[in-house]
């Protein structure tokens, strides 16, 4: 947001306020200081920003949003900046990155709860409830560095969703700023609560345009006692569905996570990941990873795991597989399957799509959007892997060896209307557990319900009439034409 015309003065009061309650170095405003919080993580959008406010509590929140507010100047909440599809990048107006709210409120290990500000860091909060011999089972590749209030405000999904399911079945109550700088104190830990609308599901998955979480409770679970984790070889993914209905049946809650690769990713793994060993001997058509966890006192998921595997070859659905033997094997194939995102950068670049369909379509989805990206683009190759279990599959397309990097990208439009329409067809999502953001907001009126985008509009104007908050996502405007592109 350029300070011209006669908004400069109002842009510099704004900024003086923010500078007299959060502290002056805590109100940034260098190019090189706030230059980290303008690009997001793919680098597909860069933004631009009036200033980073990095508040410390609740109440700084609610100041520096107000004040934005009565300013008019929209607010761009920010975790630790690891979003996929643009959410987080500012397009104009004031970012609040809410990284130094990172405390960890309470924990019941009764109740079986854990109240943690948005700042935290997903994997301490994932300490914090070890060392309390309890499991925050939300879990993802950047759990390092990103923050529970991105990944409350995506709707985060990960590798636990078979048994714990998204990151809304995890929240029990938040804490809100709203767009006017109230907050909505909805904190409880009750499992169960029908006083009125269930008003934390409205800002779960809203990408800060409705609210910004500051604060959750979070269910915990029982620390698995005994975890197991195999890697199978298989012809096909129709094998790879057949041996997940196997699982399921045979393991029950005990089927943590089933993750599915093709051959061409177990081989950018190998090629481009320090430390990969290949599991299986020979080549297969698809590659299984598969944990099996359970908190019970006598569970041996070691003898769960192999005797299931064995009923699967036995029955032809595997056709090799591996079990690991120490904890340090569990992580030597997890590893595998987590380094994949990066190898595919250090491939070359990547048009990619995190897409859903109906379980029992799996195989033919690959099949078709495979067949049909590969034909529109000879050379392509297509890297197609994900949680198989839930249905989300992120299918990726490597650019042809020697082709430009940006003269491929361009086709970025042009492959998102052949795969999302296919997804489309068959009773599928377009956005399965990124989001929306920038990325997908515009594909959301081709492939939207038009009531149901009515009411998105509807909600939005309710609770931000002025268009404050993350202004521009989610939420496409009435009348506009979807675009195709980045």
């Amino acid at each position: 947001m350029c300070l011209k015309g006669d908004r400069m003065g109002d842009h510099e009061a704004l900024l003086a306020a923010l500078r007299a309650r959060l502290g002056p170095r805590h109100v940034l405003t260098a190019p090189e200081d706030v230059a980290p919080y303008l690009d997001e993580q793919r680098r597909l959008f860069r933004g631009e920003a009036l200033a980073v406010a990095r508040p410390a509590e609740t109440a700084e929140v609610a100041f520096a949003v107000r004040a934005c507010a009565e300013a008019g100047v929209p607010v761009v909440a920010q975790g630790g900046n690891t979003g996929l599809v643009g959410g987080g990048v500012p397009r104009g107006g004031l970012v609040l990155s809410l990284a130094r709210l990172d405390r960890v409120r309470a924990l019941d290990p009764l109740g079986a709860t854990i109240t943690v500000e948005a700042g935290a860091i997903l994997a301490e909060v994932q300490a914090a409830a070890e060392e309390a011999g309890l499991l925050f089972p939300l879990s993802y590749a950047s759990r390092g560095s990103a923050r529970i209030g991105g990944g409350i405000a995506t709707n985060a999904g990960g590798v636990a969703v078979l048994s714990y399911g998204n990151a809304r079945d995890l929240v029990l109550g938040l804490e809100v700023v709203l767009a006017d700088g109230r907050v909505w104190d909805g904190l409880r830990a009750l499992r169960k609560d029908n006083a009125g609308y269930d008003l934390k599901q409205l800002f779960i998955g809203s990408e800060g345009t409705l609210g910004i979480v500051t604060a959750a409770v979070l269910k915990l679970y029982p620390r698995p006692r005994s975890t197991t984790v195999a890697f199978a070889g298989l012809a096909s993914p129709a094998r790879a569905l057949d041996l997940f209905a196997h699982l399921r049946a045979r393991c029950d809650r005990d089927l943590t996570a089933y993750e599915v690769m093709p051959p061409f990713g177990l081989d950018l793994v190998l090629r481009h990941a320090p430390g990969s060993v290949r599991p299986l001997a020979g080549a297969h058509g698809a590659y299984a990873l598969i944990e099996i966890a359970s908190s019970r006192p006598e569970a041996d998921t070691r003898a769960e795991t192999e005797a299931a595997l064995a009923e699967a070859m036995a029955d032809g659905v595997v056709e090799d597989a591996a079990v690991a033997a120490s904890e340090a094997q569990n992580w030597a194939l997890w590893h595998l399957r987590e380094s994949l995102p990066e190898a595919q950068k250090r491939e070359g670049a990547s048009i990619k799509h995190d897409v859903s369909v109906p379980l029992a379509r799996l195989p033919a989805f690959l099949a078709e959007a495979s067949a049909a990206c590969e034909a529109e683009m000879p050379g392509l190759r297509v890297c197609a892997f994900g949680h198989f279990g839930d249905g989300n599959i992120h299918f990726n397309l490597t650019q042809p060896a020697g082709m430009d990097r940006g003269a491929f990208l361009a086709e970025w439009g042009r492959f998102n209307r052949i795969v999302h329409d296919i997804v489309h067809a068959m009773g599928g999502s377009i956005a399965a557990e990124h989001g929306v953001g920038l990325l997908k907001r515009d594909e959301l009126l081709r492939y939207g319900d038009p009531v149901g985008l009515d009411l998105m509009r509807k909600l939005k104007a309710a609770l931000d009439p002025n268009g404050v908050l993350n202004p521009g996502k989610v939420v496409p405007e009435a009348g506009a034409e979807s675009r195709d592109g980045v």
